[in-house]
């Protein structure tokens, strides 16, 4: 036994096999996407949930995280299988006068997303240098266009990762510092309920966390991997390892969401504080840093502000690319308008909203208005044969999908009616 143990040590041509550090090179895209939805829209409408309804709305970061991950995971598939993005696929295989209208719907949600994300940088921004909102707003877009025009995927993909993890952190500590009712918590998850009054808070979490423009994003990041797009056994791996990054991704963002909702609930609802700006969340943080929470809280929504208007000029620059049926490439002039176009408009919006606050919840509404079409769009594409092949979605997850696609509408419709 022993000569045959050192025997098989001293060989040197053992197959390579998985390896645990594999998944790390597919981890990435998912993590990319996920700062689009801990992004300073997710911020105001968390800490409204939690401070108007305590832990009654936990349960809509649940059932949209689920969706996410389906949806995520299903575009995904599409930018794999097809080498093109979600804007690319439909500008190549949906009838233009379908899908013009409704990639120009998902320009128009991107800047609502843009918009949430340059007016957090621009709120972090006054509360660290009491820099106005307007410049702050400017100073921010700057930046941003500074990153997108000089980074790679790499490089931005680095940067993004470390953001999250400075702002989960910190607020996933910070449920160990405070008193949560676990029991009641963990069946709000679990329970839908929809209090008096609710509906715009419950579509501005849902449009919060399934943020259309993230679907074209991750359908297009998801590309810049390097694979073999002709060898079937390499399409299968990247699959198998891209549903692991959008699991990791998405559950991390969920956490972070919770953890907002849980922490507004038991520090302003308790008390019957509503949270009217943004500014009021750093007391979230006094227990942990004390006198520092202010300028702690301030430099996470930075970040969260820069790294998330970084993901929604990519989207935007992918989706308007993919218009022309060009792939993302912030080179090309179509990307640079759909960059442009989208923080552009945004930074304008901005000089005439009075509130900030309401701004971002609002916004982020919006991007619930839109989901459905593209919803609609992705199903359609996904469950083609002439798209996709062998790797067409099922009975089962078309079935699912078009589930999903029918509670979004749903929820919608008691939106305009409430």
């Amino acid at each position: 036994m022993w000569k045959n143990l050192f025997k098989e040590l001293k060989r040197k041509d053992h197959q390579r096999y998985l390896g645990g550090l594999d998944i790390f090179k597919y981890i990435g895209p998912g993590l990319l996407v996920t700062v689009g939805f801990i992004d300073p829209g997710n911020w105001a409408s968390n800490f409204a949930a939690g401070s108007d309804y305590g832990y009654a709305l936990l349960w809509v970061v649940t059932l949209s995280t689920v969706m996410l991950i389906v949806l995520q995971h299903n575009v995904a598939h599409l930018g794999i299988v097809t080498g093109l993005c979600l804007s690319e696929a439909a500008n190549k295989y949906t009838p233009k006068w379908i899908a013009r209208p409704i990639l120009g719907s998902a320009v128009l949600a991107s800047i609502s997303t843009s918009l949430a994300e340059i007016l957090g940088g621009a709120i972090a921004l006054e509360m660290l240098f009491d820099i106005p909102i307007i410049a702050g707003a400017v100073l921010t877009t700057v930046f941003v266009l500074i990153l997108l025009f000089t980074n790679s995927y790499r490089r931005i993909e680095r940067g993004i990762i470390a953001f999250v993890s400075v702002i989960g952190l910190s607020f996933l500590y910070e449920l160990f510092l405070v008193d949560v009712d676990w029991g009641l918590a963990a069946c709000s998850w679990v329970t839908p309920s929809i209090p008096q009054g609710s509906m715009l808070i419950i579509m501005s979490v849902l449009g919060a966390v399934v943020m259309p423009h993230n679907l074209f994003l991750h359908s297009e990041v998801v590309q810049s991997r390097e694979y073999n797009k002709e060898d079937e056994q390499a399409i299968k791996k990247h699959l198998k390892y891209e549903f692991y990054d959008t699991l990791l991704s998405m559950g991390i963002g969920w956490a972070i969401n919770s953890a907002m909702i849980l922490l507004a609930a038991t520090t302003f609802f308790v008390h019957g504080t509503p949270v009217e700006e943004l500014q009021q969340a750093k007391s979230l943080l006094d227990p942990l840093l004390g006198s520092q929470a202010g300028a702690i809280f301030a430099l996470a929504l930075l970040m969260a502000g820069i790294s998330s208007t970084v993901t929604s000029g990519m989207a935007a620059g992918s989706i308007f690319a993919g218009i022309f049926g060009e792939s993302y490439n912030i080179r090309d002039i179509h990307s640079k308008v759909g960059v442009l176009l989208s923080l552009g408009l945004a930074l304008v919006i901005i000089l005439f909203i009075e509130n900030p606050f309401q701004g971002l919840i609002i916004s982020q509404m919006v991007l619930s208005i839109q989901l459905p079409f593209t919803v609609f769009l992705q199903l359609s594409l996904t469950s083609s044969k002439r798209v996709m092949g062998q790797y067409a979605n099922s009975r089962w997850s078309t079935f699912v999908l078009y589930t999903i696609a029918i509670i979004v509408s749903v929820l919608n419709i008691m939106l305009l009616f409430s």
